[in-house]
This record gives C-alpha cells, structure tokens and sequence, in this order.
C-alpha cells in the first residue's frame, strides 16, 4: 500500500454496488466528470489488492449490503450513502424504520467507512422524500447519490465528526411485515408500501393456513387497495 499514487485529479474512482439500477450509473459518473469509473458489483472482488492496482481517489458504495473489510476502508476512501441524517438512525433497515416512525423525508448522508456501523465523519447530506414505495423511495435515492458523488469528485469536501447524540436502529426481520399490529388505515398502506421493492419479504398476513401478501398499495377514502398473493406455506 506504499506505493507511489498519481496525481489526485487524475486518479479514478470505484462504484460498489450490487442493485440493478446501478448497472448504469458507473457510466453515467464517468461520462459526467470525465473520470476513469471501476465498477464493483461481486464482493469477492472489493480486495484490497484490486483497489492498490486500481488507485482509486474514493471507493463509493451506493447500494452495498456486504461487509467492508478493515484492510480496504482503512486504506481506502470509501464511502457509504445511508438514508438517515446522521447521527440519528444508525442500524439497520433505516428506510422501513423511518416510516414507521412517521416520517416523510429524511436526509442521505454520505460517510467515511469506519470500523463502527455508521459512525464515520460526514462528507455531506442532501434530501430524500418518502413518498411512494420501497423501489420507488431507492430509485429516487439513486438520483441524490448520483449528485452526491458527482459533488465530491468535483469538490472534496472535507469529512466531519459527526454531532449529537446517536439513535440505533434495529434491523428489521421478514417476521416484522405482518399487518397483524396495524391500527390504521394509514399504518397498514405505509407497512405495504415500505416493503414493496426488490430483495423484501413483503408485507402479509396469515389466516389459517393461508399467507397473503401484499403489494402496490394505493390510499384511498376510508381504504387501502392493493395486489394481493395467496398461498398455502409447506
């Protein structure tokens, strides 16, 4: 890891991330800055080795949900994009926890990997509505993160300590989906609706031996209308 780097403003950079509507951004950051742009999709390959051959000014990590090992965030920049305003909402599922919580728009903030879950000092936040369901809430988030590196690869801004006083989130579970606490109309369309997106269980509940499970939920007056599956479980 000593050896000699190339000069900063021509060193590329590393995007990580394994959704699939990341496929094209590596393009679209290297078409925007002019930038060698490394795409990372299979952790087997985020090795320390590969990035020394690569050089890479920061390793950004839009959507990434492996570990990040101690040897490439320490001698590395990496950053992470999480959906919270930090330092609130430090955990897991943040988006599911956020709604459940009754909110409608957080912040993305984009943090130095350290060896704590979220605690790295912050490069920047920008917001995010949360409004729509899961896929649609990650699609826009896309969006953001694209202009968030854009940013730092044109500024740099400086990371900083973060400030107050941490809240945890909890990971969620698949079991956690269930309709079966809602009170509301509003909590049962916020519980579809926030599971409703690629790689999550959705939402559902049991009735005898059958499952149902729902998406696309729509509000309406005095109803939640959505698309519902059924099945008998093994």
């Amino acid at each position: 890891m000593a050896e000699k780097r190339s000069p900063r403003a021509a060193r590329p950079v590393v995007i990580a991330s394994s959704r699939p509507w990341n496929r094209d951004l590596s393009r679209r950051i290297s078409a925007a800055t002019g930038r060698k742009v490394e795409a990372i999709t299979d952790p087997s390959e985020l090795t320390a080795d590969r990035l020394a051959k690569i050089d890479p000014e920061y390793v950004f990590f839009p959507h990434w949900s492996h570990i990040i090992k101690s040897d490439v965030y320490q001698s590395f920049a990496c950053v992470i994009f999480h959906m919270t305003d930090l330092p609130y909402g430090r955990g897991g599922s943040p988006l599911q926890n956020l709604i459940v919580r009754g909110h409608t728009t957080t912040k993305i903030s984009a943090i130095k990997c350290v060896k704590d879950l979220d605690a790295g000092p912050i490069y920047l936040k920008r917001d995010l509505s949360l409004q729509g369901t899961a896929e649609e809430i990650f699609i826009r988030a896309d969006t953001v993160i694209e202009g968030m590196i854009k940013d730092m690869i044109a500024k740099r801004p400086k990371a900083r300590p973060q400030r107050g006083q941490p809240v945890l989130f909890k990971r969620r579970t698949p079991a956690d989906g269930t309709l079966e606490p809602a009170v509301s109309l509003d909590q049962v369309f916020d519980l579809i609706r926030m599971l409703d997106g690629e790689g999550y269980p959705p939402a559902f509940l049991e009735i005898g031996k059958l499952r149902l499970e729902f998406t696309r939920a729509s509000r309406k007056v005095g109803a939640v209308v959505a698309d519902v599956r059924i099945t008998i479980p093994k």
